[in-house]
């Protein structure tokens, strides 16, 4: 299987799972669409400047966080708010603690949130979200701890200490 075959295998494999974290990051569906987007476009084109990327999956996760944080260090974005949502068709709710959750991530600082998805939705490690972002683990320990504060304060109950480990699990992420 040559890499191209391994690069589209890839992207049809794992658009959902890029779509779902990319959409914790941003709390829209719209821009979470647009960051994956953008995220394949990047993978695509260097896969064409490098002509071979060691692990797409881990390519992809960085360049998406990347993008995600750069994008949130600007001043301006492309859409502006308006005080009345357009006519739209309804969609079934999602579970309250969902929506609570999800709401919650939204307190978070862009890197915060970062860390937060990383470690408990994609459920890598600490030196895996530090080689990932491109931070020291002792960054993403901090990261993680004033996340994991600024999200008990939120959500109050949701968070849930597990008897027998040593970091605090988000109950129902999805």
């Amino acid at each position: 299987m040559g890499y191209d075959d391994r690069l589209a295998e890839y992207i049809a494999c794992r658009h959902g799972a890029l779509r779902r974290s990319a959409y914790l990051l941003c709390g829209d569906v719209h821009q979470a669409d647009d960051l994956v987007q953008s995220t394949l476009v990047k993978v695509m084109l260097a896969h064409r400047r490098l002509e071979r990327i060691d692990s797409i999956d881990a390519y992809a996760r960085r360049t998406m966080h990347s993008t995600f944080i750069s994008s949130r260090r600007r001043l301006w974005h492309r859409e502006r708010p308006h005080a009345q949502m357009p006519d739209t068709s309804t969609r079934v709710p999602d579970v309250d603690l969902g929506l609570s959750v999800r709401a919650a991530l939204q307190l978070l600082p862009a890197r915060q949130r970062a860390v937060v998805v990383l470690r408990f939705w994609e459920d890598l490690s600490v030196q895996g979200t530090a080689d990932v972002l491109r931070i020291s683990e002792g960054t993403v320990k901090s990261h993680t701890s004033r996340a994991m504060a600024t999200l008990r304060t939120a959500l109050g109950e949701a968070i849930v200490d597990l008897p027998g480990t040593t970091e605090p699990q988000i109950g129902a992420l999805t």
